[in-house]
């Protein structure tokens, strides 16, 4: 008969605000199969879309699907976040309401929200993340929402690191930030040009992505000075080399974007950041947040994925030329440029090798244009098409055929160490589980001893079916005999010991992580917002969120853009991000005397007026009447 206890936990145990002491890689997931590459591949915790209201409207998952990657992360102590990140009209409040709910009964650990309407809301008690769309950009604005209960705050992608340092001084929430992945034009939450232009709201979940688009740039006298080109577009974030510096202003979790990205990119970016992370960790004797360590089977590299070129946006000042104008979609890895050409084949100045199914793309006559590696043969490529490909190209491979077949496979593997002992009892045995995080169970079993034969064939048959922990989330790195006498145990009854032992191993685990999740009270204290006014770019679409800012002293409340406002004459994008200074064409400016305006003129002939935020650096882009 097998009996088990747990005799001690070691594990401490996480308060919901902690201050640099263990840090967290957010990774993104579509689905479960995402979910779980992030996993294997190193998260500390995975971000995903509820069945409505997420700002990935193409990104949900069901409450079962959202469940079973709980019950999948918990045991590694990941956290599973789920985002319901839009604005929400009245009448989807009831069900935005149930859905909380079945979240938290699912076991999620936080939920992501723009939307301060559900603040006044019957909430269970599940840790509440503002998000980034919340425009969280300043102390004041993070010094609010702390006070009304958000346990954590994603900051502004546009902020830079004495910015954040800013942030820090004055608060003590936990700060996210994005590190990796692609950067909306406009800043968070402040874009209302796809509403618009034709209803499609990116705070409702459904951006039209018009940043994307072609544009002719024209200066007030309608003069062309551009003409088709991607002029909103801009480059990818990559803050890896920056981990360091974001932990000591003050980061505690780092944010990938990518939610419509297929499994494969996730874990090429994870596993990419894990490993730098752990260096940076490892550097400041600090510690990741959650379990397992990683063993990875590809070599990751953020230039072989989906990638536009990439920006550290201006974390440690000034942004420069950070736009993607020439096309909105991923190059890929430069691999060489051709230095001959005939009617079937090439041959690049590159030391890369190619392989059959290789994706390959180059810009022919100021486009975008791609083909197949068909064949490679020494030095010399032959396509599937020839068309474009000249002498002087630069020739990018936006597939990687071998790179993708092993992150097909298995990417990586993540276990962690337990140590095992093995010990006498009055009537039979028991056999004790260490692991990595200082979680201790046993498990005992009455059972009749025989003498072993051979003790020593004895000891290695005991240690060798002890340490078979097979598909489970753990590896075996000890197995102590610590038997007064040593016994012959059949294989079936190690086999039952060991499986118990992992059983509750888990179930403790568990136990451990949900005590460590806690919410804080939510819009409970008195807190005055920094400021008396809200616009229509405060985001209010329904009566909840206008009670709530009423409640915490503003006067004046526009209705949200989506309300129906006619957005003709109204600012519908703010950008860090400045075309004077992409195009070569700013002059300097100071706040004192800024540029004149130039104007955006898109393919269905609306023109949009720009205002440039000299001094400050950035964009006002208005819609025309």
């Amino acid at each position: 008969m097998l009996f088990l206890r747990v005799y001690y936990i070691k594990k401490i145990l996480m308060s919901n605000i902690t201050l640099n002491k263990e840090i967290e890689l957010l990774a993104p997931a579509r689905d479960s199969t995402a979910a779980k590459a992030a996993i294997q591949c190193g998260a500390d915790a995975v971000y995903l879309g509820a069945p409505q209201f997420s700002a990935r409207q193409d990104a949900g998952n069901t409450i079962d699907d959202i469940r079973k990657v709980v019950e999948y992360a918990h045991p590694y102590f990941v956290k599973i976040y789920a985002a319901l990140n839009t604005l929400l009209f009245d009448k989807e409040l009831p069900a935005a309401q149930a859905m909380i709910h079945e979240l938290y009964a699912a076991g999620v650990d936080g939920l992501i929200i723009q939307d301060m309407g559900l603040l006044e809301l019957d909430l269970p008690p599940i840790p509440v993340i503002a998000s980034t769309q919340a425009n969280n950009a300043t102390p004041e604005k993070v010094k609010f929402l702390e006070a009304v209960g958000f346990s954590r705050v994603i900051l502004a992608r546009e902020l830079t690191l004495e910015q954040i340092r800013d942030i820090r001084r004055q608060t003590t929430v936990e700060l996210e930030c994005f590190v990796h992945g692609a950067l909306c034009v406009g800043m968070s939450g402040q874009c209302y040009m796809s509403y618009a232009i034709g209803g499609r709201s990116g705070n409702r979940g459904s951006c039209a992505q018009p940043c994307r688009r072609l544009y002719t740039l024209k200066d007030k006298a309608g003069n062309t000075l551009i003409q088709d080109r991607y002029l909103l577009s801009i480059k990818d974030l990559n803050l890896s080399e920056y981990l360091g510096q974001l932990i000591d202003a003050g980061i505690t979790s780092f944010k990938i974007e990518g939610r419509l990205k297929e499994a494969d990119y996730v874990a090429n970016v994870v596993g990419y950041y894990r490993q730098k992370l752990d260096a940076v960790l490892a550097a400041r004797g600090m510690q990741k947040s959650s379990s397992g360590r990683v063993q990875m089977n590809f070599v990751p590299d953020t230039e072989k994925t989906f990638n536009r070129g990439y920006t550290d946006y201006g974390i440690a000042g000034r942004a420069g030329k950070i736009g993607s104008i020439d096309t909105p979609k991923s190059l890929g890895q430069y691999v060489g440029t051709v230095v001959s050409a005939d009617k079937t084949s090439f041959s690049l100045d590159t030391d890369i090798a190619l392989h059959n199914g290789d994706g390959l793309c180059f810009f022919a006559d100021n486009k975008l244009a791609g083909t197949t590696v068909n064949g490679v043969e020494e030095r010399r490529i032959r396509p599937r098409s020839m068309e474009g490909i000249r002498a002087g190209l630069k020739v990018y491979r936006n597939l990687d055929i071998e790179f993708r077949r092993k992150l097909d496979k298995v990417p990586a593997e993540r276990k962690i160490g337990l140590s095992i002992v093995l010990r006498d009892t009055s009537d039979g045995v028991q056999i004790e589980g260490h692991d990595e995080d200082g979680i201790v169970a046993v498990a005992e079993q009455s059972v009749g001893k025989q003498l072993a034969d051979r003790p020593e064939a004895a000891r290695k048959a005991i240690e060798t079916q002890l340490a078979k922990l097979g598909n489970t989330i753990f590896t075996c790195t000890d197995v102590r005999v610590e038997l007064s006498t040593m016994y012959f145990f059949t294989a079936s009854v190690l086999n039952e010991m060991r499986r118990s032992l992992v059983q509750k191993l888990i179930e403790v685990r568990l136990a451990s992580h949900n005590a460590a999740v806690t919410a804080r009270p939510v819009n409970e204290l008195p807190a005055n917002y920094p400021g008396k006014q809200v616009g229509y770019d405060g985001n209010v679409l329904n009566e909840k969120a206008r009670a709530f800012y009423q409640k915490h002293g503003v006067e004046v409340v526009e209705s949200a853009a989506e309300s129906g406002l006619d957005m003709k004459g109204r600012r519908v994008m703010t950008t860090k991000y400045c075309l004077r200074e992409q195009l070569g064409l700013c002059g300097g400016q100071s706040s004192a005397g800024a540029a004149d305006s130039l104007f955006l003129m898109d393919e269905e002939g609306r023109k949009f007026r720009i205002d440039f935020r000299c001094g400050v650096c950035g964009m006002a882009i208005y819609m025309e009447k």
